[in-house]
């Protein structure tokens, strides 16, 4: 479909040589709300085009995205209803930067997204929305006719961007080697996979009584997720790549004990445990490659499950995005219904985001879902 250009906004007395953090707090809103909702419902029923005051080739970038963002809206609503609408909330982070020409607004975008749910969902207890809280800085230049236009938006993507962005999971992203990295001694090839089987979730065990004599509280591990998804907990460390030191975390407090360890044991993927300092805390704690060689291995807390399907509450779904042997990404499933799952994750911090979901957006993963 062609992409289609409106014409420029005109010049207001709004757009003034200084802008104020009220008037591009509007502007940003303006921009997020539209991003929110090409991917909903109504969005997926035509093409959105940008009628934000951007630059040309902002406004190309936004329209492209548009069209991406409402043809993956109409493939949502065809696999587990869609989202119904959004709502986006913005809190400034410091003040406007402008030298007149250029200006820089920073922020942090929290963005519901409603479940399109059916009674039966809504009986079950699913989600009334995904939510996911992400850092902005946008860019704005003032234009010869005066209009201050948005030239660029900078965030940080993370390990799965947030559903109303089309960027790459970052599969680059530097881990310090006092964080995670190889063990002292290789693991050998992963065996077992998890296959999605969408159809066949609803016939599918998604009990875990089985597991009811480890020892673990599943509903702590959820409780803790569902409380800290966005608020850090300040007991713990933060990492810039935080998604499995939040599963860690989460499965400290229902019930998983640390191991020994030390400086000279870290990098020994049998081990699992917490110091107060990186480099007294093992590769296992917040490398996602690692985790799954103590959980799933030596350990044996985890079991990897034929189907995505099977999962139930607290238990973990990992991703290798480009099918490279590396694990990307760490979640957790805070809900979980008979036709679907519902997963929290850090880097970026989203919440009850649907399974079905992620796995139309990201056909070519590969999953390892672990029973915890």
């Amino acid at each position: 479909m062609a992409v289609s250009v409106g014409p420029a906004p005109q010049a207001h007395a709004a757009d003034q040589a200084l802008p104020t953090i009220d008037f591009l707090a509007a502007r940003a809103d303006q921009y997020l709300e539209q991003r929110a909702r090409a991917v909903t419902v109504d969005g997926a029923r035509a093409f959105a085009v940008s009628t934000v005051a951007a630059t040309d080739a902002m406004t190309r970038r936004l329209n492209a995205e548009y069209q991406q963002l409402s043809q993956l809206g109409v493939e949502y609503r065809k696999i587990d209803g869609g989202y119904s609408r959004a709502e986006v909330t913005i809190t400034p982070n410091g003040p406007v930067s402008s030298d007149g020409a250029t200006a820089q607004f920073s922020f942090i975008e929290e963005t519901k997204l409603y479940h399109a749910l059916t009674a039966e969902e809504i009986a079950e207890g699913a989600p009334e929305a995904e939510e996911y809280s992400l850092r902005h800085t946008l860019r704005f230049t003032r234009e010869a006719d005066g209009v201050w236009r948005l030239a660029g938006d900078s965030y940080a993507a993370g390990s799965m961007p947030p559903s109303t962005y089309m960027a790459d999971p970052e599969l680059d992203l530097e881990i310090p080697e006092e964080d995670a990295g190889a063990p002292d001694s290789p693991e050998g090839d992963k065996t077992e996979g998890s296959e999605p089987v969408v159809a066949a979730w609803a016939t599918r065990n998604n009990s875990k009584e089985s597991q009811a004599t480890a020892g673990y509280d599943y509903s702590k591990m959820a409780a803790y997720a569902n409380k800290h998804w966005k608020s850090y907990n300040g007991d713990w460390r933060r990492y810039d790549n935080d998604c499995t030191n939040f599963i860690s975390q989460a499965m400290w407090a229902g019930g998983w004990k640390a191991t020994s360890g030390s400086i000279s044991s870290r990098k020994d993927n049998k081990k699992w445990f917490y110091g107060s300092t990186k480099l007294g805390t093992s590769y296992t704690w917040a490398g996602a490659e690692n985790w799954y060689w103590f959980a799933h291995k030596h350990s044996k807390r985890t079991r990897i499950l034929g189907y995505v399907g099977d999962m139930g509450l607290a238990d973990v779904l990992q991703a290798d995005f480009d099918r490279n042997g590396n694990i990307n990404h760490t979640m957790i499933v805070t809900k979980s219904t008979s036709s679907n799952k519902y997963l929290t994750y850090h880097t970026p911090s989203v919440h009850n985001r649907s399974l079905k979901k992620i796995l139309a957006k990201y056909p070519k993963a590969l999953w390892y879902a672990h029973r915890t």
